[in-house]
Formats: structure tokens, C-alpha cells, sequence
């Protein structure tokens, strides 16, 4: 796994103070001016007209129009020792705050900790009426080098970035519904890319040869979204009296951290709820870079279920020192050039913001706000439940579901959650009264 350690002074800091308290005119000054963009990031961020139409319309196909997200900024964050401010593209209230305040705690003890192995990519090319399917194999494992030749012959500039189809592997399915079948896979180092378009590109090329050598038909050929060759692990120590809460010892709320954990990874009901939120944090900044979310979640989940029996992602232990040691592990396919990343101008600027050199030091991020996420969730859990927390930040979307606009919605917000009573019905009353 490679990692990124070096100290950088130069980086600006993601301690930003005060945002809370400001409009979202004078967040967006106060984060632009810390991280130094330039007006082209500065606007795009502030999402008014960030994507025109017409780039729209090269995008996608109909397009009618653009639709928005709230767009938050995730402050605090230390990885491998450099700062981050991360954008979060998201409309669930608690999780830019969440993952803001688990990341300021973790800066007590360093910050997070990330690695990533190779961006490697597999594309399967299935080959069906086999009669032969063990020899089929041998065949084309014979023809090793001829194919993965063949397959770097058209990407020159992949293999100058120090890319490109790097081995294959091939599966054998005894028994299908159609019969015996062969799947081989080309394992591809895309580099700074996702890599859906280079992997699949290759595997069309190779299709007429490889049922030249097979003997078979070539029917699929097409990437793999479980992307267990492109993992990314992060990881975090605190102490646990950075978990002391007024009425909870730290050492308690670690010990209910692991205990959480633990019926996620024994249970799938659980697990599924677990992961979800892990996903909270990783999906709004794999969307706020113009990356590709449901790549992102679909590997997620099936290497959750690797074993055979759906589980969790994360694994938080008490270390021998007493504190709390928390691990997430799971495959991200994510990129820095190509596809929206390069024509979304908010997605441009967002990298910009993060100051990324590469798509592995984007996954690294990515992943440590998954964590982060999760032990926001955990420790609510473990201490007052995750409603309370939630439900005060939910507070704003009922008092304007209630018709509150301007001033009004921070004073019926803050009055609905003093009455323990956060509901449109309350907040619709102290609207009329008022």
C-alpha cells in the first residue's frame, strides 16, 4: 500500500472557527480566503450557475436542466499529516457537522491515518459454449503476454503514466443456467482515473482474440464495480479522554463504541444500517468531486458480503494502551481526470479546495470521512441516542416545512427544540402566535 506522510507546512489549516456563525456568503469568503482559491473555484463552489446548461447538455442525454444539493464544507480534517477541508455535496442535516466535530477530536492524537494499494481495475470477459472449460483456461493462460500486449497497444499514454493492463486472471464456472462458462479478467492500473472507460475499452479489443484462442463466444465484456484490487484503509487512535462527555467517562464511550460495532459485524440488519453510514460521509464527497457514488456504493456493499454473510466495514478494538483503535477497509474507485471530474466546474473546484495530487490521495480522504462518520454515529449511539443530536439539526428543515423563511427559521428552530417538541405542528403554532 503507498501512503502520503510528508509534513506540509505550506498546506493552509482545516481548523476554521466560527463557520456556525456565519451566512453561507460569508462561510464560502472565510474557507475560499483560508484555502486560497481563485475566483473561478470560489464562484463554482458557491453553486450559482456553477454547471451551465450547455456544459449540462454534453453531459448527459435530455438534459432539461441542473439539480442542486446543499454544498458543506467537512473542517478539522488531518490525514497523513496534511490538512483538509473536504466538500461535502449532501442533504441530510448532522453529517458535515458530525464528521466535522469526530475529525476535530481526532486531532488531539494526529489525526487519521490512510493507505491505498495500486488503482487497479478489473474488466471480466465472459466466454460461454465451452465444451472444454479447463483447457479453454490453460489456452488462454498460455497466451498471457500476447494478450496483455495487445491490450496496452492502444493506450500509450497510460503506460507513460506508469499504467496499463498489468496481469489476468481467469475464473471457471462449472455450473451456470447456461452451462459451463469462463470468465477472465484483466487487471489494468488506471492511474489517476476511475477507469471504466479504459477497462472496458480494452476488453472489447480483446474479445474476438480471446474467442479465437478459447474456441468459446465472447458475451460480456465489461468492468467489475467490486474493485478488491483498489482498496483504501484508514485508520484512527484516540485517547479516550477525548470521548469524556458531562456525564459519561471516556473509557465508557469506547467500550460502547466496540460494542456497537461488534453487532454489526455478527449482524446483517445491523451492518446494513452501520455501512449506510459510513456511505453518509464517503458518498457526499465522491459526489462533490463529479465522481461516480453508485460505483462507489456498490463496491462498498459487495465487499461487505466477501465472506458470504453481509458485515461491517469498519472494526473499532480497545488497544493495549486503553485507547480506541478504529479501522475502515473497502475498495474505492475513484479518479482525478476524466468524466465529471473534468467537466463539472464545481467538481474541478472542489478538488482544487482539497488540494489533491492523485486519485489514491482522493481515496485516502474520502475513506477517513467514512470513518469519521461512523464514529460520530457509534458515539452518538453509545452516549444520548443518534436522535437527539440529529433531530436538533433537523430542526431547520421543519420550521421551513412549517413556512418559516429568513430570520424566522433559526428562531423557530432553536424554539421547537427548547420545547422537546421538534414537529410541524409545533413549529406551525409558534408561527402563527408570533
Amino acid at each position: 500500500m503507498t501512503s502520503h506522510h510528508e509534513t506540509e507546512s505550506a498546506r493552509p489549516t482545516s481548523l476554521v472557527s466560527g463557520l456556525r456563525n456565519m451566512d453561507p456568503e460569508q462561510r464560502l469568503k472565510a474557507i475560499a480566503e483560508t484555502a486560497a482559491l481563485d475566483s473561478s473555484s470560489h464562484t463554482a463552489l458557491a453553486g450559482q450557475g456553477a454547471l451551465p446548461t450547455h456544459v449540462a447538455n454534453g453531459m448527459i442525454e435530455n438534459v432539461i436542466g441542473t439539480f442542486e444539493l446543499p454544498l458543506g464544507v467537512a473542517t478539522n480534517f488531518i490525514v497523513n499529516q496534511r490538512e483538509y477541508l473536504i466538500p461535502m455535496a449532501v442533504e441530510e442535516p448532522s453529517v458535515v457537522a458530525a464528521a466535522s466535530y469526530m475529525a476535530k477530536l481526532a486531532r488531539a492524537g494526529g489525526g487519521f491515518t490512510a493507505s491505498s494499494t495500486r488503482p487497479i481495475m478489473r474488466a471480466q470477459i465472459q466466454i460461454i459454449g465451452l465444451t472444454d472449460p479447463y483447457a479453454a483456461r490453460a489456452r488462454l493462460l498460455a497466451n498471457r503476454d500476447e494478450l496483455i500486449a495487445m491490450a496496452n497497444s492502444r493506450d500509450t499514454v497510460l503506460i507513460n503514466l506508469g499504467g496499463g493492463c498489468c496481469d489476468i486472471d481467469i475464473e471457471i464456472f462449472d455450473d451456470s443456467p447456461i452451462g459451463p462458462m469462463v470468465v477472465l479478467h484483466l487487471l489494468v492500473d488506471v492511474r489517476d482515473a476511475m477507469g471504466a472507460n479504459t477497462v472496458n475499452t480494452m476488453a472489447e479489443m480483446l474479445a474476438p482474440r480471446i474467442e479465437e484462442i478459447s474456441g468459446g463466444t465472447v458475451r460480456l465484456r465489461i468492468l467489475s464495480n467490486l474493485a478488491d484490487r483498489r482498496l483504501v484503509t484508514a485508520s484512527v487512535r484516540l485517547d479516550t479522554k477525548t470521548l469524556d462527555t458531562k456525564t459519561l467517562d471516556g473509557a465508557v464511550v469506547a467500550q460502547g463504541i466496540v460494542e456497537a460495532c461488534a453487532l454489526a459485524i455478527v449482524d446483517p440488519y445491523r451492518a446494513a444500517t452501520h455501512n449506510k453510514g459510513i456511505m453518509n460521509g464517503i458518498d457526499p464527497v465522491v459526489v462533490a468531486t463529479g465522481n461516480d457514488w453508485r460505483a462507489v456504493e456498490a463496491g462498498a456493499h459487495a465487499y461487505a458480503a466477501r465472506s458470504g454473510r453481509y458485515s461491517s466495514l469498519t472494526r473499532w478494538e480497545i488497544a493495549s494502551d486503553g485507547s480506541l483503535s478504529g479501522t475502515l477497509e473497502m475498495p474505492m474507485a475513484v479518479g482525478i481526470v476524466g468524466g465529471a471530474t473534468r467537466t463539472h466546474p464545481a467538481a474541478q473546484a472542489a478538488l482544487k479546495l482539497m488540494q489533491i495530487e492523485s486519485a489514491q490521495e482522493l481515496a485516502e480522504v474520502i475513506a477517513t470521512v467514512g470513518l469519521a462518520q461512523n464514529m460520530a454515529a457509534l458515539r452518538a449511539l453509545s452516549t444520548e441516542g443518534i436522535q437527539r443530536g440529529h433531530m436538533t439539526l433537523h430542526a431547520r428543515n421543519i420550521a421551513i416545512t412549517a413556512g418559516a423563511s429568513g430570520s424566522d427559521i433559526e428562531r423557530i428552530a432553536k424554539a421547537i427544540v427548547a420545547a422537546g417538541d421538534i414537529s410541524v405542528d409545533k413549529a406551525t403554532q409558534l408561527l402563527q402566535g408570533s
